[in-house]
């Protein structure tokens, strides 16, 4: 599907953004010292993916990565999977965040809910990631020892992260809104030595305790030989036999100590949502996510220095680890453990508000409730100082573009990012118009593609994104894939040699994207491939609907069934009429394809933590599966709602 909207253009850059974003002082700099020639974004990301040695060899040498050895080869064997990257350098994850944080203003700030907001120094953050190190180093932590975190978004868990890689070893985390059996099916696949947890946390406006959880996990991960508990609902309490008390480690701060290590060195494992199966561990290296996000977080997004970066996420999602190489530039992080609806509905933007945050990234799920909502946080906040807004974790709807067009005076950035790779895909610069309902373009270096069914490039219409030159941040592995079986599987048993990301795309003539869902959650109708996002933007504008969720899927008899299944607003009924109004809004804005053959009220449309809609497991619900058997209960906000869809799928086949 093309953009209905290209000539509505949301923002455009001045004289003045163009001569400030950190993309032209890098042209400026490639010029002088490369004598190549970019004077656009666009000429800038050919370069990028048309002599990716140069780039990244450029990225490395302009931020000036601290490194004990640089690389003999930038990169060698271009094929996938099999990559290497940056062969014979050796440099550190954590010496790189702590050499650039910021000295004159607070390296991160803390928001947590009933408590004012703490500024954590760096000079904080140095000595309590040496002691922490220190510790681990006493407790026999070596390179590649993994280190496990059930911790949520607070300064605690940075300091983790950075004295966990700082000593080589290996950092994996899960919010502790995940429960017991979801972090035993993540942690216990990879053998952690020590386990570092939080003793509870307020979210919503409630306690929520841990110490039971704790000890659970400490009883089903047998592989752990030490526990640190970080406390932060009860400051005084003593801690389980046998565990230490964080705040104690850290008390008398100590110079970090930094290990130099090979660029591809494990640095940490990531999760996938684990909504089939068991989640998958994905492992990436210190190179790879040090040279991606100096260039993905500065180049792209263009913070800097002068910048507050907050991005409302929980430790379980990449959006954190993204967060944190905000530091990598001398820009003050915000570390929030706190509700995005607390206080009030619009409690994020309170907390930009209140800590002066420039860059603000969040679900656009809850940008999407907001504009339903009418609320109005720039009548009650000061966003004078706000410039960029990027809504990411799903597609945007029209009405969010708006509601955040009509209220901000800023860049809106709608990004696509991935687990997988952790970093952004898709995403705006200061150098680019925005216009509504696309993500202005391609990242650097990322040679994106959109496929057709014969393994073609092409423009202007839906394909399957394909990715087909290597990244840095491509994972080194999945844990326990000894000989790389499933790595082979999961990305590339779709066309050999080429990464499938597993979403549908259009790219438009002027490069901008347009991302239409999951392929493998694609309507296919009559043989015409349908996004999901494409129905979400029309039918979620309607007052009477709140969130909503369309599976394609064949039936037993032959026929295809198109089912939009809808969550309707407080006093709203699904009237005939209102049947009526969807069908032909879909009908006229998209096509006679698009009309579902059914339109059912749903009390609640499931979701990943992260926020994204569950369609596929859904979609094996209604071919026949049972809840237990295509998702966690762990892995979803509402498990729930998937029961729900299983009864509603009895009644169907019972009446057929």
């Amino acid at each position: 599907m093309t953009n209905p909207n290209l000539s509505e253009i949301l923002w455009s850059p001045d004289s003045d953004d163009t001569t400030k974003a950190n993309a032209s002082t890098f042209m400026k700099w490639v010029r002088q010292t490369r004598g190549v020639e970019l004077s656009s974004w666009d000429e800038l990301w050919e370069w990028s993916v048309g002599d990716l040695a140069s780039f990244w060899g450029a990225v490395w040498d302009f931020y000036d990565v601290r490194a004990d050895r640089r690389p003999d080869e930038i990169i060698s064997d271009m094929s996938m999977p099999g990559t290497r990257w940056f062969g014979g350098a050796r440099l550190n994850y954590a010496q790189n965040i702590l050499a650039r944080m910021p000295r004159n203003r607070p390296a991160m700030i803390e928001v947590a809910e009933e408590a004012t907001p703490r500024p954590w120094s760096a000079e904080d953050l140095e000595g309590m990631v040496g002691a922490l190190s220190a510790h681990l180093l006493e407790l026999g932590v070596a390179p590649g020892d993994r280190v496990a975190a059930y911790l949520p978004n607070i300064p605690e868990a940075v300091v983790g992260l950075l004295a966990t890689t700082a000593i080589g070893a290996v950092w994996s985390a899960c919010g502790p809104e995940f429960g017991v059996t979801s972090v035993v099916d993540r942690f216990s696949q990879i053998g952690p030595k020590v386990l570092l947890a939080a003793d509870g946390y307020r979210f919503g406006g409630r306690v929520h305790d841990r110490a039971d959880t704790i000890a659970e996990l400490r009883r089903r991960l047998p592989s752990v030989e030490a526990t640190i508990v970080v406390r932060k609902l009860h400051a005084d309490a003593p801690v389980p036999s046998g565990a230490v008390a964080f705040d104690e480690i850290v008390a008398t701060a100590r110079p970090p100590v930094f290990v130099s290590l090979p660029a591809d060195h494990p640095l940490w494992i990531l999760f996938s949502s684990g909504t089939t199966g068991l989640p998958k561990g994905i492992v990436q290296s210190h190179g790879g996510i040090v040279l991606e996000h100096y260039k993905v977080v500065g180049l792209g997004l263009d913070i800097g220095p002068d910048d507050t970066f907050f991005f409302v996420s929980s430790t379980s999602w990449m959006a954190w680890n993204l967060l944190i190489g905000g530091l990598l530039h001398g820009a003050t992080i915000v570390v929030s453990s706190a509700s995005p609806g607390q206080p009030e509905s619009d409690g994020a933007f309170a907390v930009a508000a209140e800590t002066g945050t420039t860059v603000l990234g969040l679900g656009s799920a809850y940008v999407t409730a907001l504009a339903k909502a009418g609320s109005e946080p720039q009548k009650r906040f000061d966003f004078s100082g706000l410039k960029l807004i990027m809504p990411t974790g799903s597609p945007l709807p029209p009405i969010g573009w708006h509601w955040l067009d009509e209220r901000f005076d800023a860049r809106i950035d709608s990004i696509c990012g991935g687990t997988d790779v952790c970093t952004i895909f898709f995403c705006g610069n200061p150098l680019t118009p925005v216009r509504l309902g696309e993500i202005a373009g391609r990242s650097l270096g990322v040679k994106a593609e959109a496929w057709d069914e014969a393994g073609r490039p092409h423009v202007g219409e839906v394909g399957e994104m394909m990715v087909t030159l290597p990244m840095p941040s491509m994972p080194l592995q999945l844990w326990g894939d000894e000989n790389g079986a499933r790595y082979r599987e999961t990305y590339f048993d779709h066309h050999p040699g080429v990464w499938c990301q597993g979403d549908w795309i259009t790219i438009s003539a002027d490069g901008g994207i347009v991302v239409t869902g999951r392929s493998d959650a694609t309507l296919n109708r009559g043989g015409v491939r349908l996004g999901s996002s494409e129905i979400y933007a029309v039918v979620e504008q309607f007052e009477e609907v709140v969130d909503s969720l369309v599976v394609g899927t064949e039936r037993k008899e032959g026929d295809y069934l198109l089912a939009l299944f809808v969550v309707l607003s407080d006093g709203a009924d699904l009237t005939d009429t209102l049947r009526g109004r969807l069908a032909a809004e879909l009908k006229v804005q998209l096509s006679p394809r698009h009309v579902p053959d059914t339109i059912v009220a749903a009390p609640n449309i499931p979701r990943t933590l992260t926020g994204k809609k569950l369609e596929i497991p859904v979609k094996r619900i209604l071919q026949g599966s049972a809840p237990a058997d295509v998702a966690s209960a762990g892995a979803v906000d509402d498990p729930g709602a998937l029961d729900w869809f299983a009864q509603w799928n009895a009644s169907q086949n019972e009446v057929a």
